[in-house]
């Protein structure tokens, strides 16, 4: 590690810059893992902040709950039979089930990736 320094005055001051942060935004899911970091580990929430490393593992954590969200989503609605067809025949049922499919991928999401 190599740092330089200025003098003003007196005093000599280490030249510091921040990291270079990715420019994608969080969205729900890397939010909910900074806030999780922030509020229950809060020392590798300061030591990522301090390493620049925050949020990178936060957009690579979002990315990772995408994919899982719709893998399961899939997968689920596969096996309970909830497709095109229930759709057209009955949409209030189709969007019950869909509705029911998606919360439970969520909750496998957030214990697996987000709080852990």
């Amino acid at each position: 590690m190599k740092l330089t320094y200025e003098k003003n005055g007196d005093y000599l001051i280490p030249n510091l810059t921040a990291n270079e942060e990715p420019e994608k935004a969080l969205t729900k899911y890397g939010l909910m893992r900074k806030n999780f970091l922030k509020e229950h580990r809060r020392g590798i929430y300061q030591g990522m902040i301090l390493t620049g490393e925050l949020k990178a593992h936060c957009l690579q954590i979002q990315e990772q709950a995408e994919q899982r969200m719709e893998l399961l989503t899939g997968q689920m609605a596969k096996s309970e039979g909830v497709n095109e067809e229930l759709k057209a025949a009955d949409q209030m049922r189709w969007v019950a089930k869909m509705n029911n499919i998606r919360h439970s991928a969520e909750e496998i999401v957030l214990t697996e990736l987000i709080y852990i």
